[in-house]
């Protein structure tokens, strides 16, 4: 029973392991993606509709 106990923590940590690389070397990137082209979609769209373009002196 204690040997089934260990294995299974051992397969737990493995799994453990490899869900924090898949979200450290995937996840936050494509976060980070998201993130970055999202705001410059607003400051796009912002311009294009609100402020005008950049330089402008209005």
């Amino acid at each position: 029973m204690a040997e089934g106990k260990s294995e299974s923590g051992s397969v737990g940590k493995r799994r453990e392991w490899l869900a924090f690389l898949f979200v450290v070397a995937i996840g936050v990137p494509l976060l980070t993606i998201a993130v970055v082209g999202g705001y410059g979609f607003v400051v796009w769209m912002l311009q294009v509709f609100v402020l005008g373009p950049p330089g402008h002196g209005g």
